[in-house]
């Protein structure tokens, strides 16, 4: 028996030994795999039975279909296009659900529920799509560049538009007439019957030219006038409800803009090749104007943008530039902006369509009168910072024929509002300290189910209110992430769950407050399994403004003699990382573990222009990047010294994309706090990036010259102190190895001798080979270990 006892303690401490079994870089930067893969890619089936999703919990090659039944709970493998049959068609339904299209194979068929018979409507070379009803219950379907209206009950199909490629043909010019043309026509008038007849008819013969295909006369013949495209994109066609008018758009494509280019070194082919790259910030923009086409009269009008409100008014930081402010006042221009597609009410009466000014100051709610094109102003959003926010500017749906839905940050946080046309009222829906973060109308249009941080910043829930406005019903009951995929008849949740140190797994639960959500899968290994992943603290701190930050704090058990702090920076600048679910730095979330591991305090803060915290958060950088982004960093580390004891002279920070930006300056603009800090693809100079995200922020290098400067990492280099490791791919296609090479030279004509860069030949800005991960950050733990512990 002893000897027994004796091999059980030997496999007890071999178990826990293997538990304990330190991180290490090798063994987390693996092929993420060998954590477990999650489910993901979650549909319902048509009949709200069952749930079908991507997983593969035996870690095979490639993933596999799965599917679960409500009834039973249990998963198994799905057959490859089982749920393509169990979803059902793509399905356009008529006003009261008793018609249906959808198209298959670049065709359109037709099916009526009422005898339950599936029609075919074309049968063609060229692809018929984006099909759907009027409100008459004719057909409406795009073919190339036109629109066919089809009445079902003749099958007659009518062309609505004649939209011609090419430019309009020239017309010749015509000859003078002289004296002796004007003698000779009045004789053939004078001396044939036939030609007076003719000239009363315009000309015409009323002969074969002028018949049907019969040769009978066809009264009812109608021509449409071209609309010839020249050499602009057509997009955004859509017909109002009752078939009289089409909307559309034409847009110059921009051919003077300075594409960059990123070379390839390792191919394939032995040499160079280029990539073709984006243009940067502060290139010319496409120039799209928007169009009516009203069908009864013929004739194209366009939406008149000049009576928009406020569409002269100039940004505030003009006024730090007076040469710009006056140049601009005097030429008193209407702002250029971008105008979405009418969204039109069931029964056609009313179209509303959104208008947002391409400075990003400004966002508009417009009702659009068809027939002349006029707008009228029904909401404005002004920001002099930039437009943004969870759903704002997109997502507006009409309630009812008087009522739409859309979301608002004019509370300073991101809620729901609807607007009555009839009355033109403006009702609040939701409100408080937190944001809507989306928003579904229920099929029977009398519920708005939302996804909000309601409770906490990092908390998610699943929540219905009635449209009316009224008591917010919280559904979900799991604290932590909670991702919804509602059941077709509303009466189920699939909900994709995951805490701090817990992936996601596949839940479901019924659409009901308080009721139980079971748990569908578990994907994590055993090895994964093995390791107890820290739940870090999750803490709030007052920065030097006074405005709430919060934090992950990964503290350590037995800290290094020199208490030496770490400061992760989460990137992409709008994102949140500080939350009770499972983060999407997983790879960080498990090196801040190593890290704590060997004796230092880590923390992950979510900076002033995360997202989750309100309008004031995300805009705090405006003109100002790497001003209270990163002051919140250094009061980050005034805490951990206050509360955790750190060493205030042994902090370093590492970070990626936007965290490498901020790490660049950290150790530039805050060398006594930061005394080493790894960067990796980081932005150094914003006048390189690209024009969609930067020129919210900072508007246009060539007009607001300060706010580039003062952001840009590489116009203080010469303040580097501290150990500088920088890390960057040379193939991306985001941030590009133009960046941080320019960066590299600035050191070396400024004599700086305290740095190193890593290069990547084969890495784009995700990195995706586990020796590259792998070899980054061995690199940015030496780095620490061998500048914060000495």
């Amino acid at each position: 028996m002893k000897k027994y006892l004796v091999f059980f303690l030997f496999l007890t401490g071999v178990a826990q030994a293997q538990q304990l079994a330190p991180l290490t870089v090798q063994k987390i930067m693996r092929d993420p795999k060998w954590m477990g893969v999650s489910p993901t890619n979650y549909r319902w089936s048509e009949d709200s039975k069952t749930v079908f999703f991507t997983w593969n919990p035996e870690n095979k090659e490639k993933d596999q279909a799965y599917k679960v039944s409500v009834l039973s709970n249990k998963p198994e493998i799905a057959a490859d296009n089982e749920a393509t049959k169990a979803a059902g068609n793509n399905y356009m339904y008529n006003k009261d659900k008793s018609l249906a299209l959808y198209e298959k194979g670049g065709d359109l068929y037709f099916y009526n529920f009422k005898s339950k018979k599936e029609s075919r409507l074309t049968n063609t070379v060229d692809r018929e799509n984006g099909a759907y009803f009027l409100y008459n219950n004719d057909v409406v379907f795009q073919r190339g560049d036109n629109l066919f209206q089809l009445n079902l009950k003749t099958n007659e199909l009518k062309q609505l538009t004649n939209f011609v490629k090419g430019k309009r043909p020239a017309i010749p010019e015509r000859a003078t007439s002289s004296l002796q043309d004007a003698w000779l026509k009045t004789e053939q008038t004078e001396l044939f019957d036939i030609i007076k007849k003719r000239n009363k008819t315009g000309g015409r013969a009323q002969g074969f030219a002028g018949r049907g295909r019969f040769g009978a006369a066809d009264p009812n013949q109608k021509t449409i006038k071209p609309i010839y495209l020249e050499d602009k994109f057509l997009s955004g066609l859509v017909v109002s409800p009752d078939g009289n008018f089409v909307s559309y758009r034409l847009t110059t494509p921009v051919t003077t803009n300075h594409n960059t280019i990123v070379p390839n070194y390792v191919t394939s082919s032995g040499y160079t090749e280029d990539i073709a790259g984006r243009t940067k910030v502060g290139e010319n923009l496409t120039v799209s104007e928007n169009f009516l086409y009203d069908g009864e009269k013929d004739s194209v009008y366009t939406v008149k943008t000049a009576q928009i409100t406020g569409i002269k008014d100039l940004p505030d930081y003009v006024k730090d530039y007076p040469k710009q402010l006056e140049e601009r006042t005097q030429k008193n221009e209407d702002r250029k902006v971008n105008l979405g597609s009418p969204e039109w009410n069931e029964n056609g009466t009313t179209a509303i369509i959104t208008a947002d000014s391409q400075d990003n100051k400004d966002l508009w709610i417009l009702k659009l009168d068809a027939a002349t094109g006029n707008v009228t102003v029904l909401d404005r959003q002004r920001d002099e910072a930039w437009i943004g926010g969870p759903g704002v500017g997109r997502g507006i749906e009409w309630i009812d024929n008087n009522r739409f839905y859309f979301q608002s940050e004019a509370t300073g946080y991101s809620h729901l509002y609807v607007f009555n046309v009839a009355t033109n009222e403006k009702k609040q829906i939701t409100s408080g300290k937190w944001e809507v973060q989306r928003v579904q109308l229920s099929k029977d249009k009398t519920t708005f189910y939302i996804t909000a941080n309601k409770e906490h910043p990092g908390i998610t829930h699943f929540y219905k209110v009635s449209v009316n406005g009224g008591e917010l019903v919280q559904i979900t009951s799991m604290k932590g992430g909670n991702e919804i995929t509602l059941s077709p008849d509303e009466k189920w949740l699939a909900i994709n769950y995951s805490y701090m140190d817990k992936p996601w797994e596949l839940y479901i639960q019924a659409n009901k407050p308080g009721a139980k959500a079971v748990q569908i899968t578990k994907s994590t290994s055993t090895e994964f399994d093995s390791y107890k992943w820290r739940q870090p603290d999750l803490v709030s701190f007052k920065n030097r403004y006074g405005d709430d930050v919060y934090a992950r704090v990964y503290p350590t058990a037995n800290p290094h003699p020199n208490k030496p702090a770490v400061v992760f920076v989460h990137g992409a600048g709008y994102l949140q990382n500080v939350h009770y679910w499972w983060s999407q730095y997983f790879r960080e979330f498990m090196f801040n573990n190593l890290l704590a591991d060997n004796g230092y305090t880590v923390i992950d803060i979510d900076y002033t222009a995360s997202s989750g915290y309100g309008r004031n958060h995300r805009t705090g950088i405006y003109r100002d990047m790497g001003g209270k982004d990163l002051t919140d960093q250094v009061d980050g580390v005034k805490m951990l010294v206050e509360k955790y004891g750190v060493n205030p002279k042994h902090v370093g920070l590492y970070g990626g994309s936007y965290g490498g930006f901020i790490t660049l300056m950290g150790m530039f603009k805050e060398p006594d706090v930061f005394a080493a800090g790894g960067a990796l693809r980081s932005v150094t100079d914003w006048a390189h990036y690209n024009h969609g995200y930067t020129a919210n922020i900072l508007n246009e290098p060539f007009n607001d010259p300060i706010a580039y400067k003062r952001s840009s990492p590489i116009y203080y280099a010469d303040k580097l102190k501290g150990n500088l490791l920088m890390l960057h791919g040379m193939v991306d296609e985001n941030v590009h190895f133009q960046d941080i090479v320019r960066l590299t030279q600035r050191f070396i004509e400024l004599g700086k001798d305290n740095w190193e860069l890593a290069v990547y030949p084969v890495e784009d800005h995700g990195f995706v080979e586990p020796s590259s991960w792998t070899d980054e950050y061995k690199r940015i733990f030496k780095l620490f270990e061998t500048t914060l512990k000495k």
